[in-house]
């Protein structure tokens, strides 16, 4: 890890993310499984923004599977995906980042829908990695029950381990996570609960399948998991991100 930033790190855990003073050089790059990873953590990214932190995000698959029949006019994978795609530009669009910002590697896909865990897949990851050269990676933990979770963390490990330049990754905490330990948080209010809502929710697609297959909007899914960190971490704030801290800068 960069000495840096391991420096900024190493204070008792959990640590809250404004309570640190991050330089404005830091780079950050979120690899996402899935066209809206990048929304579940939007505060946190928010804040980094607002710090003058550069920000690239790669969208790993279309995740078609994600999109119910119903939801589109013409059901079939090549529709779905680009419906997926477009929701996560309108959402970028109105977090503030440019499409110069955002790569759709379109990485092939298991019959479920799930990113594929194989040679041409990680070399995409590894072209990406090398082209940002990140310091710091957000995505998902590696023991999440989302299969497309767990082998877009497992492709990243690999590749992190052979880098040239140490990277920090920032493992994301999610309704599907299932072991974590916070290091670092990020406490907010209502009214930016109310933006982060706004945010999710356009991705009409999954607001859609939560709404008929969870009975909840996907927007209430998301922020309640951030009311429970909130709760658990007793952090003074009603809701917040939570991150597990991990060099992986080292071969596993």
């Amino acid at each position: 890890m960069n000495p840096g930033l391991q420096k900024l790190l190493d204070r008792p855990r959990p640590a809250a993310i404004p309570a640190i003073q991050w330089p404005a050089e830091l780079r950050l790059f979120v690899l996402a499984p899935h066209p809206d990873d990048f929304d579940a953590i939007g505060v946190t990214l928010r804040f980094f923004q607002r710090n003058g932190n550069a920000i690239h995000l790669a969208v790993v698959s279309g995740s078609a599977s994600g999109v119910l029949d119903e939801f589109c006019p013409s059901p079939d994978n090549a529709t779905k995906a680009a419906a997926r795609e477009q929701e996560q530009r309108n959402s970028l669009r109105f977090f503030g980042l440019g499409e110069k910002h955002v790569t759709f590697l379109r990485l092939e896909e298991d019959d479920a829908g799930a990113p594929l865990d194989d040679a041409g897949n990680e070399a995409a990851i590894r072209r990406q990695l090398m082209t940002q050269r990140p310091e710091i990676v957000f995505l998902p933990h590696g023991e999440d029950s989302n299969a497309g979770h767990r082998r877009v963390h497992a492709m990243f490990l690999r590749v992190a381990s052979s880098l040239d330049e140490p990277v920090a990754a920032f493992l994301i905490r999610d309704p599907k996570t299932l072991n974590f330990r916070p290091d670092l948080y990020m406490p907010f209010d209502e009214e930016a609960a109310r933006w982060k809502g706004r945010l999710l929710l356009h991705h009409c697609s999954q607001e859609h399948r939560n709404r008929r297959q969870r009975g909840r909007g996907f927007d209430d899914r998301i922020l309640d998991v951030n009311r429970q960190i909130a709760a658990e971490l007793s952090c003074g704030a009603p809701f917040a991100e939570a991150f597990q801290v991990e060099d992986v800068s080292k071969p596993i």
